[in-house]
């Protein structure tokens, strides 16, 4: 077969080597992938899901069928009984933001047991900044529960859960963010929403982005009582050109309703525009792309494993998002790696990546992101912070086969710079 990019042919034998690591795996994501795509085409029968639903709205809103079915759609998909999808949650963060300050009220607490969340999340609790109208600002306590060893410290738990006072909202970040501590489980989030529940009444809360689509279960249908992601990761297809989704009790996605749009009115006003067609495009996509992605993360760990690099998670680990983080070790490397990365995208190929002070973050960061959907997590691409030890944090891929050719490509810039002997 022609080798199309040129690539090493030592580099080409290591991959070889790497897919066969990852045989037992893909196994795996293949079975999840299928039981969620039949899930996901269910909940569209279910919903009777036809050519009008497809079509946008203006205005007002009001009446839009193809809203108000999406919603019920992604809600059947998630194992949630109601969810809130729309166009107009610009990020993740923005989606959580919505979801936090719809169900917390001033003298509530908030309670993280995943320790310190991912930075962008920190000026919505108000954890850092000043008089911006965080959550703090508004009279929300914020309290948290560091992890032990990397993992979730559940007698540390249980002491806050019976300690706190006005305990409203049991924070879980199901992802790891810019941090080398493993995905949550589905069995952990399971365990956690169980202790909860028998200790308080508070809400468990879970920000499941990157995790949609990656087991068996959602956090809705193992006791979290609501969660919240964005629709250019996982849940969107690849397809979904911007937006979020809350889901979970119907009574605390109607409050968060509120707070998307104004009390009274919540989920029943907000125009559709053109972008139902590409959401419920998006949703059936979902779990097989979600697929392609997990295929992408397990072949780089395998990779480099063959090459000796730290990796989290392992290739023969189970996984429940599609984050890869490679301990890559120099500042240097982790550039290559991204020029790499973005010399094989569709998209802005010939585009160099440098880092930058990108809003949010306490460090410079580098992203390699040659995507149709500007900053989409689930087409291919890789970042970091310029800070020890130089870890490299990847996501995505629309397709299994391009993304491979993107890894091997970032493998050849790093060879070039002198990080790597292949």
């Amino acid at each position: 077969m022609e080798n199309i990019f040129g690539i090493d042919e030592n580099i080409l034998s290591l991959a070889d080597r790497a897919l066969e690591k990852c045989s037992a795996a893909f196994e795996r994501i293949e079975k999840v992938s299928e039981y969620n795509q039949n899930k996901v085409l269910k909940a569209f029968i279910n919903n009777r899901i036809g050519e009008q639903h497809l079509v946008g709205s203006t205005g007002y809103g009001y009446g839009d069928a193809g809203r108000d079915a999406l919603d019920k759609t992604f809600a059947d998909a998630l194992g949630a009984e109601a969810a809130l999808v729309r166009h107009n949650f610009t990020c993740g963060t923005h989606t959580l933001g919505v979801a936090l300050f719809g169900v917390l009220r001033p003298g509530d607490t908030m309670l993280c047991v995943t320790g310190t969340p991912y930075d962008t999340i920190h000026s919505v609790i108000g954890i850092s900044g000043e008089g911006m109208g965080s959550l703090k600002d508004f009279g929300v306590t914020y309290k948290q529960v560091d992890l032990k060893n990397t993992r979730l410290d559940y007698e540390a738990i249980e002491k806050a859960l019976k300690n706190t006072e006005n305990l409203k909202l049991v924070y879980l970040q199901r992802s790891r963010g810019y941090d080398s501590r493993p995905t949550l489980t589905t069995a952990e989030i399971e365990k956690v929403a169980a202790l909860v529940h028998s200790l308080s009444d508070a809400i468990v809360f879970v920000d499941n982005c990157y995790g949609e689509f990656t087991d068996f279960k959602n956090p809705t249908e193992v006791g979290a009582d609501l969660m919240a992601g964005s629709l250019i990761k996982n849940a969107g297809g690849g397809i979904a050109k911007t937006g979020g989704y809350i889901a979970g009790r119907k009574d605390l996605v109607e409050l968060c309703s509120y707070r998307a749009t104004v009390p009274g009115l919540g989920a029943e006003v907000g125009a559709s525009l053109n972008e139902n067609r590409s959401m419920f495009m998006g949703l059936f996509s979902a779990p097989h792309v979600t697929g392609e992605a997990l295929k992408t993360a397990v072949f780089a760990s395998a990779l480099f494993e063959l090459l000796g690099y730290e990796v989290s998670p392992a290739s023969d680990e189970d996984r429940y998002d599609i984050i890869q983080c490679i301990k890559l070790g120099t500042g240097k490397a982790l550039e290559a790696f991204c020029r790499g990365v973005q010399s094989g995208a569709p998209i802005d190929s010939f585009v160099v990546p440098e880092a930058w002070d990108m809003p949010g973050y306490d460090d410079k960061v580098i992203m390699a992101a040659g995507a149709f959907i500007s900053g989409a997590s689930i087409e291919f691409s890789a970042d970091g912070p310029m800070r020890e030890p130089y870890c490299v944090w990847m996501q995505g891929g629309l397709n299994f086969h391009s993304a491979k050719t993107g890894l091997l490509l970032a493998l050849e810039q790093m060879k070039k710079a002198g990080e790597i002997d292949v």
